[in-house]
């Protein structure tokens, strides 16, 4: 086994370890009932898994964008209650351009690429910033905001801190908040400016939301899974387990076909993103088929479970409703395999097959 393998291993049980002490379900019951929950994210910080990629001289840990699919993906499988892919894709883009990057926890705007948001000049010498953007992640509980805005002379990423701007509260089926945030001739100064890195745009951070948001559902899949191949050892019916009836035995393999496909497409994503390649291709098939593989999984892990599985005593509903809620973040698996549809097409046939086994230049 190399030292990286190793060393990844302990970071998975060390994840595990950490997520297990720290997420119960009096803290998921009060994150749904409007508790951010502190304590866990201080543990978080603690122990450097906010900022995985982002370098230690500007506080965040150094790591790499395996060690980030790591931190996300036990994120997922946990039903953590905190924006960990929110606050990584936040830290990373303002380390990007040259902006501090404020402690706490972080998140992104806008979040779909049909949103705007402005950027004008003031006559005082700074900013004011305009627009209305939905569907926030934890927009109510961020110390601060990364946002691409679009100014005369360019797109510019802001530092948007609390408070200016009116907040109408939402969230999604899992109870997370999912926030409209409204800005009216917000004030900026010109220190919580910079050009967009070469490269980001809309388009960029939308994919790279897809990317950590799969790998959260790669984790919750995982973890569904699991409960429910349990549950099916457990439970009896005229005698015997229900899993070892042939029809219960069918439907969990095809569930765990789709974890492990769901996984592999994550892995190529978070792969090519360590390579600092173009992760548009894999990224967008990781996007769709992790969220068709959310759609199946979640629907046989009820089946499997019967009606325990929709009450709220039983864990289960705590990661099929983020299954079911991140599958449409974004975007959905229908708007990623047009995007690929789009590409492939564009590409012609004759690059079809390099561009699927990954040898097109």
């Amino acid at each position: 086994m190399s030292e990286m393998s190793e060393n990844h291993d302990l970071l998975r049980h060390s994840l595990d370890r950490l997520f297990t002490q720290q997420v119960n379900r009096p803290v998921l019951e009060a994150a749904e009932a409007g508790t951010f929950p502190t304590a866990l994210w201080s543990a978080l910080e603690e122990a450097g898994l906010t900022l995985p990629m982002v370098p230690a001289e500007q506080g965040g840990a150094g790591g790499t964008a395996f060690d980030a699919l790591a931190i996300v993906r036990a994120a997922g499988s946990h039903a953590a209650p905190v924006p960990l892919p929110e606050t990584m894709l936040a830290g990373w883009l303002l380390w990007a351009c040259g902006l501090k990057i404020p402690a706490g926890p972080l998140s992104i705007a806008p979040v779909r690429p049909e949103e705007n948001l402005t950027l004008s000049a003031n006559a005082g010498g700074g900013f004011r910033l305009d627009g209305r953007v939905t569907r926030i992640p934890w927009g109510r509980d961020a110390r601060a905001l990364a946002v691409l805005a679009t100014a005369p002379d360019g797109l510019k990423v802001v530092l948007v801190e609390p408070g200016g701007f009116a907040l109408t509260p939402a969230r999604n089926l899992a109870g997370e908040p999912r926030d409209t945030l409204t800005f009216t001739g917000l004030a900026v100064k010109p220190g919580q400016v910079a050009p967009a890195p070469a490269g980001v745009d809309g388009a960029a951070l939308h994919l790279r939301g897809a990317v950590m948001r799969s790998a959260q559902m790669a984790g919750a899949l995982e973890r569904s899974l699991d409960f429910t191949v349990r549950y099916a050892g457990e439970r009896s019916q005229f005698g015997r387990p229900i899993g070892r009836f042939q029809a219960v035995q069918q439907q969990l393999a095809i569930f765990a076909g789709q974890t492990a496909a769901a996984g592999r497409a994550v892995d190529a994503a978070f792969e090519a993103l360590a390579a600092g390649g173009d992760i548009a291709f894999v990224g967008a098939i990781a996007k769709a088929r992790v969220g068709e593989a959310a759609g199946q999984g979640a629907a046989i892990a009820h089946q499997v479970h019967g009606a325990m599985g929709f009450t709220r005593e039983h864990a289960l509903h705590y990661g099929t409703r983020r299954l079911w809620s991140w599958r449409d973040e974004f975007g959905a698996e229908s708007y990623w395999q047009e995007a690929l549809g789009r590409r492939i097409a564009a590409a012609g046939a004759e690059a079809f097959w390099p561009l699927l086994t990954g040898t097109a230049d």
